[in-house]
């Protein structure tokens, strides 16, 4: 399978790094990127193809991942308009629309087909991150399936029944890495108001939330049902969890996660925008 990539940021690198490491062809794998330094540092690293914009070897692929940032994608997708022959497309833009992209890389009028749009999260920088797909009716069992390979090479993958379901995996998993940084950052400052130095806090703030997080990925129980177990009557954890619930901090979440989709669907309507 040959891909190319349109942009080559961290998240493409860690595609490629991954792709790489699963057995993917280091020759079958493309970059365009405008970054003379970006381009040297992929070829170098990985052993891919970089050029700074498509030619007929770029264009000459399976599947193209656009990996631009958003504000830049319609610049971007300039020169693929009206020039492709039925590449899957790919993109890992948050917010950007299907309807979007296809009139951007159409022609004539007619909107382009064989498009995913996904929205994989920061995690998978090192292997471990979630990325939420919805394909456009276009696209055939095997262009989501390759799409699915491609993205599974750094971390699990969900698919989403409508497009608007991506907005949620925004919400939840996309930004759900600051939520969790955020959490660690207010566990930490908690141990050193105890006393304990830097060091000591952000270790048992991590290793906590690391530990906590592997063993409610192990089991078949639900997180509510863990929560319990550590909660005994009129225990430390009890008098924890009530002063928690005293601050609306399960609604404020909640409202938080739903505050990020509502952003995202009006980022979608600007960029957009004709």
């Amino acid at each position: 399978m040959k891909i190319t990539f349109l942009g080559g940021g961290n998240m493409a690198a860690a595609l490629i790094g991954g792709m790489v490491e699963r057995g993917f062809a280091a020759a079958g794998l493309q970059v365009v990127d405008l970054g003379a330094e970006t381009r040297q540092r992929l070829a170098a690293r990985f052993g891919v193809r970089t050029v700074e914009s498509f030619d007929d070897a770029a264009l000459a692929c399976d599947a193209i991942v656009l990996a631009v940032k958003p504000q830049q994608m319609r610049a971007a997708l300039a020169q693929l308009a009206g020039r492709l022959s039925g590449q899957l497309v790919i993109s890992i833009a948050a917010g950007l629309r299907i309807a979007d992209i296809a009139r951007w890389l159409g022609a004539g009028g007619a909107p382009y087909a064989r498009i995913v749009r996904c929205m994989p999260n920061t995690p998978a920088l090192i292997g471990a991150g979630v990325t939420g797909l919805y394909a456009d009716p276009s696209v055939d069992a095997a262009g989501r399936e390759a799409a699915a390979r491609i993205l599974s090479a750094v971390g699990s993958v969900v698919w989403g029944a409508d497009e608007a379901a991506i907005d949620g995996v925004t919400a939840v998993s996309g930004s759900g890495p600051a939520y969790v940084f955020h959490f660690i950052e207010a566990l930490e400052a908690a141990g050193r108001s105890f006393g304990f130095d830097e060091q000591t806090a952000r270790r048992l703030a991590l290793d906590t939330v690391t530990g906590a997080a592997r063993l409610a990925a192990a089991s078949d129980e639900p997180p509510g049902v863990l929560r319990e177990r550590v909660t005994s009557k009129g225990g430390t954890t009890e008098a924890a969890l009530a002063s928690l619930a005293a601050a609306g901090w399960h609604d404020a979440l909640v409202a938080a996660v739903q505050a990020a989709a509502a952003r995202g669907r009006e980022l979608g309507e600007q960029l957009g925008k004709d």
